[in-house]
Parts: structure tokens; sequence; C-alpha cells
């Protein structure tokens, strides 16, 4: 009996540890993804307003 219930225990620390591990990731991608949307919304502010300055 012992032999399943040290299986078992080792099966719910893994999926304790891939679930902390997964909510980590998606946090970190959701941070890293809003800097990279304000970046490109900047720069792209930053073009229409230089556009202005520009003559052919």
């Amino acid at each position: 009996m012992s032999e399943f219930e040290n299986s078992d225990e080792k099966a719910y620390r893994s999926m304790n540890f891939i679930g902390i591990v997964n909510i980590s990731l998606g946090i970190v991608m959701v941070v890293v993804s809003a800097v990279c949307g304000a970046f490109i919304i900047a720069g792209g502010a930053k073009l229409l307003k230089d556009k202005k300055g520009i003559t052919f």
C-alpha cells in the first residue's frame, strides 16, 4: 500500500509544480505582451506625428 501512496504523492507534487509554473509563465507572457504592445503603439504614434514633417 505504501508504494501507491508514494506514487500518488509524487503525482500530486508534480501537478502542483507544473500548475505553479504554468501560472507563472502565463503572468510573464501577459506582462511581456502588454509591454510590447505599448512599444508598438508608441512607435506608431511617433511615426504618425513625424509624418507631417516629411516633404517630397
